[in-house]
């Protein structure tokens, strides 16, 4: 028998600083997010990060909170919900980090009896903090608790026809009625050695103009060159002229040099090239969180403004949306088919 265990990425219990700090110990511990031996990353999350930042991030997930919690989370059980509801196979719901855990999906699914999974990481593009630390976890726990389970894995969906089509159509729907400069595609930044280790030829990833644009076996992994595929299939789908649209990267640490440019540094930029009507899409994301509703919707907004822009829109993930459920509720059914 078949099921499904769909995985986000997660969030903290309440946007307290206790359980915040428990959320950013167990995300920021992961080898696949800070990339460092062991006994480093404990110095630098638990000696040094851990100090000061669970009180600064508290303070941004309250003003992002809602009344029914953490809004990743209950757009994601929205999301959930409306899919079981166009598929007659058990799906699940799980977080990497916090609740409900990968162990809690997958323990759902075994006491239905099923014996195949589709792992789906709600992740549209392949990177090793998000996509790899999700399977690796599954596995890990199917060997441990579930060795009779069997897993087939959804890959990166950044360029499929039908999902370039519902993120194009709800941008679309969004930008109704906004007359717009620019549209900024603003995708979760990256330390650029974590493009660098997932290159299976170990050669192609220059991180320069062309190697994302060169053919090649390192692009089924590489998290920029997905991304930047992803952006020039929309503005192909919507039609929108090279000269009124921009990518960037957010939301990176100090330290490592990371994915530029940096969508900070270019929101504040752009009043001073005329652009006074700002659009912000985040396609790295299918539910709107932290990221997208304080960073982008409030933090940008507001740089963007104190620079001399006039009106920005932050235009929402797909969440929830018809569209975009009833394109999973497909890809799960093709799933049930085989």
């Amino acid at each position: 028998m078949k099921g499904v265990l769909l995985v986000n990425l997660g969030s903290p219990e309440s946007p307290t600083p206790k359980d915040v700090k428990t959320y950013l110990d167990e995300f920021l511990m992961d080898k696949y997010v800070i990339d460092v031996p062991f006994l480093l990353r404990a110095f630098l999350v638990r000696g040094i990060i851990l100090r000061k930042r669970p009180e600064k991030s508290a303070e941004a997930y309250k003003k992002v909170w809602w009344k029914e919690g953490s809004p990743l989370v209950v757009l994601s059980k929205r999301m959930h919900k409306k899919i079981q509801k166009l598929v007659d196979i058990p799906v699940s719901l799980a977080m990497r980090y916090g609740k409900p855990s990968i162990l809690t999906g997958l323990q759902e699914l075994a006491n239905q009896g099923l014996t195949e999974v589709l792992l789906f990481p709600l992740y549209p593009q392949h990177a090793m903090s998000s996509t790899t630390t999700v399977i690796e976890m599954a596995e890990e726990l199917r060997k441990k608790h579930f060795p009779e389970m069997k897993f087939t894995i959804v890959s990166a969906f950044y360029n499929k026809p039908d999902y370039i089509k519902a993120l194009a159509n709800s941008i679309k729907k969004h930008l109704e009625g906004y007359d717009y400069d620019h549209l900024l595609f603003s995708y979760h930044g990256l330390p650029e050695r974590h493009i660098r280790k997932t290159d299976v030829t170990k050669s192609h990833c220059k991180i320069d103009g062309s190697c994302c644009n060169t053919p090649s076996p390192a692009h089924e992994f590489c998290y920029r060159h997905q991304c930047y595929e992803t952006t020039k299939l929309v503005v192909k789908e919507l039609g929108i002229p090279e000269e009124k649209y921009s990518q960037t990267f957010q939301s990176r640490l100090a330290g490592d040099k990371w994915l530029e440019p940096y969508t900070d540094v270019e929101v504040n930029k752009m009043p001073g090239k005329g652009i006074k009507n700002l659009a912000v899409v985040t396609p790295a994301f299918v539910a709107d969180c932290l990221e997208t509703l304080e960073e982008i919707a409030m933090e940008a907004n507001h740089q963007f403004k104190e620079h001399g822009g006039e009106n920005f829109l932050a235009i929402p993930c797909m969440n929830d949306d018809e569209e975009w459920c009833g394109i999973v509720g497909n890809w799960i059914k093709d799933f049930q088919n085989k």
